[in-house]
């Protein structure tokens, strides 16, 4: 297997992760997430849409059969292991117990709100929670929106529309806060992170990036599944120094991503890349 990375961060792709059940696929692997335990949740549009597996790729459980539209999209993870899922095509996000029990919804089921009212959510792509336990939304594809709640679920603040300039989003595709509080947005379409303070205010842009998809935060480093240029991963400081970097080979053999959507990162820093499109796969990265 070939090399890939640059500088201190470089990997191997695991050449088949996980050990798929007979008979299963993951259809589009949308994205990942890993628990307080190692455990590596997929969040994918086939039968199996909530896929639980250890490090090695061995199956530990599924759960939400015949629960999501056809589009889930994101998910993420809880301190305490509560699952987060957010459903693109029901513009809902929903909390459930490690075992798959719902506990809470934000939004409507099938109940779009209108782009131009700004209120959550239309087409929604992805949920973080912040340090001191507030949660917030990227309500992605209709309403150009991010949207702020309490640990309770209320509504606190809501800020964004559609454009190209600070503040303004193409794509809200998902989200991360870091430790400082910091909202991180994959505004994919417009090529670029956008960083804001937990109030809504605008920190600065990162834009040496091609369609940015979705972000994990370990140990102080920030892993981008970039989706333009064919695609690849980054690896930037907090500060936004890309620090490692590689892009596909056409050769699934040589460490490509076929359709890169989503990321997680375990806590050997083990990159595992959930792959829609041509891949409908995970690739797992070990460093080396």
């Amino acid at each position: 297997m070939a090399i890939v990375g640059t500088g201190d961060y470089k990997y191997e792709r695991v050449p088949l992760w996980p050990n798929m059940p007979k008979y299963w696929a993951f259809g589009a692997a949308s994205d990942g997430a890993v628990n307080s335990q190692d455990e590596i949740h997929i969040f994918s549009r086939g039968d199996h849409p909530v896929t639980i597996w250890d490090k090695d790729g061995n199956f530990i459980s599924s759960w939400g059969e015949g629960t999501f539209s056809a589009n889930p999209h994101g998910i993420y993870i809880a301190p305490n292991d509560n699952v987060w899922l957010v459903d693109r095509d029901f513009h809902i996000a929903t909390e459930y117990t490690p075992s798959g029990t719902p506990i809470r919804t934000l939004g409507e089921k099938l109940a779009p709100s209108p782009s131009f009212q700004g209120i959550p959510f239309n087409m929604p792509s992805g949920l973080a929670i912040a340090p001191n336990g507030e949660l917030f939304v990227s309500d992605g594809y209709g309403g150009h929106r991010v949207h702020k709640f309490s640990a309770e679920g209320e509504l606190l603040l809501s800020w964004g529309k559609q454009g190209t300039g600070p503040g303004e989003f193409a794509l809200l595709h998902n989200i991360w806060v870091d430790k400082h509080s910091r909202i991180i947005i994959c505004d994919r379409e417009n090529d670029r992170i956008q960083i804001f303070d937990d109030q809504g205010n605008f920190i600065e842009e990162w834009t040496d990036i091609s369609k940015p998809g979705d972000v994990w935060v370990h140990e102080d480093l920030v892993y981008c599944v970039e989706q333009g240029d064919h695609g690849g991963v980054s690896i930037w400081t907090l500060d936004g120094d890309v620090v490692s970097r590689w892009k596909i080979d056409e050769d699934p053999g040589k460490g490509s991503i076929l359709g890169g959507h989503g990321i997680t990162v375990d806590s050997e820093g083990s990159i595992y890349v959930t792959e829609i499109g041509n891949g409908e796969r995970v690739s797992k990265f070990v460093r080396v």
